[in-house]
């Protein structure tokens, strides 16, 4: 099966690879991760209960433009899921949430200059319909990252926590995290049951962050206006710190450990303002995703179920691709490699993301580019009697026709 990719060609190969047909044209700009942008990809497929998708760039008197739309199909009906979109990102197709049956999940952003998307969830039983519209995250991944067969959109606060306190999200490296579970009609917070990964988070900041500019910025007003006409340097060494520090203490607020949360701010924060940025935290916490939530999701982290069963390609309807991608080469020599086919063992999770990828074999090779974009490839999961499962998947990939 012959699938264009950006930058170019790529040749894709495995068995029972039915159904999708995607495309994206040749860009010499960095690869982009939507599988639409600005017109750029196209993507059909029918889903078994007959319900069809479709992203592609906008028509405009007849002709594509570089934009980018999404409709589901059945028999001769049709649903415009967004229309003149800078981007469409289909993250999931065929995917079962608990009592929601198969679904439909699309990212869009309407136009390139917002900060965030809007992430739709549609049913694909007949007639398909938008089930929830979350908003406000600069980018949604639903995956299921303990392959125990329970689905998380993972996403941020962005919209609600842009310019807290005059910090505009482009100098947060860590936007606070969401992780989010769509479950029997319900939106629930289930950000506490990882908590580890906040913690990987916090820890990072803390080691990186420098004890000389936290005594300083502790000596400041903390609004940092009393500082204007000081040394630059010392200015910008104080608003990095302010940055980490409102990172650390929405990482324990947002895994849902407030005590942590507040006692970090009172310990790092000048003392004399902590009640007021305290109160500008909790104002735009308010007015973030987790407004759009249901509930918060009771279950403890430690009793999450262990990984359930990987099935093999042969045992179920295998992944079939949605989005498959990898970097331009740097260098000529990098030119040379991609010529080689590779061939990888990919384990797709019940939500279509890649959870390893490893080449074949004990001599198997494959470029760092390769295997980094191979991780985020995305895929109609495998299904094992008409249900998404992990599974494993072999495939082939080559650059050349």
């Amino acid at each position: 099966m012959l699938t264009i990719f950006p930058f170019r060609r790529l040749l894709i190969g495995c068995a029972l690879l039915l159904l999708p047909c995607a495309m994206a044209y040749p860009c010499a700009a960095q690869p982009q991760r939507s599988l639409c942008n600005k017109g750029n990809n196209e993507f059909q497929a029918i889903f078994r209960t007959g319900v069809g998708v479709t992203v592609e760039s906008a028509k405009s008197e007849g002709l594509s433009v570089r934009q980018c739309q999404a409709s589901l199909q059945w028999k001769t009906e049709n649903i415009v899921v967004a229309e003149n979109a800078a981007q469409i990102d289909l993250d999931l197709f065929g995917v079962d949430l608990v009592k929601n049956g198969p679904v439909a999940a699309f990212q869009i952003k309407k136009s390139a200059a917002e900060c965030c998307a809007s992430y739709q969830i549609y049913s694909l039983e007949k007639p398909p319909r938008l089930l929830r519209t979350i908003t406000g995250g600069s980018i949604y991944t639903a995956s299921d990252r303990d392959l125990d067969g329970r689905v998380e959109i993972w996403t941020d606060d962005s919209a609600a926590m842009n310019g807290l306190d005059g910090i505009q999200l482009a100098y947060m490296e860590y936007p606070p995290a969401c992780v989010l579970r769509f479950e029997n009609g319900k939106l629930l917070d289930a950000s506490g049951e990882f908590q580890d990964y906040f913690d990987g988070i916090a820890g990072r900041i803390r080691e990186a962050m420098n004890p000389d500019a936290l005594q300083e910025f502790k000596r400041s007003d903390g609004r940092l206006q009393a500082d204007i006409s000081s040394d630059f340097d010392r200015i910008v060494r104080m608003r990095r710190v302010k940055i980490q520090i409102l990172e650390i203490v929405l990482a324990y607020l947002y895994s849902g450990r407030e005590q942590e949360a507040w006692r970090g701010l009172s310990e790092m924060w000048p003392a004399g303002d902590v009640e007021r940025i305290r109160r500008e935290i909790v104002n735009a916490r308010s007015k973030g995703i987790l407004s759009q939530v249901d509930g918060v999701s009771e279950m403890n982290p430690r009793a999450r179920q262990l990984a359930g069963a990987i099935y093999k390609q042969t045992e179920v309807t295998p992944a079939r691709a949605i989005y498959l991608w990898r970097p331009e080469p740097s260098n000529s020599a990098d030119y040379t490699a991609l010529e080689t086919e590779v061939v990888l063992d990919l384990v797709i999770d019940s939500a279509g993301k890649v959870s390893s990828a490893a080449p074949w074999g004990k001599e198997g090779t494959a470029d760092d580019g390769l295997l980094s974009a191979a991780r985020e490839w995305k895929f109609i999961p495998g299904l094992k009697n008409g249900h998404s499962v992990a599974s494993q998947l072999r495939i082939y990939t080559s650059l050349r026709r």
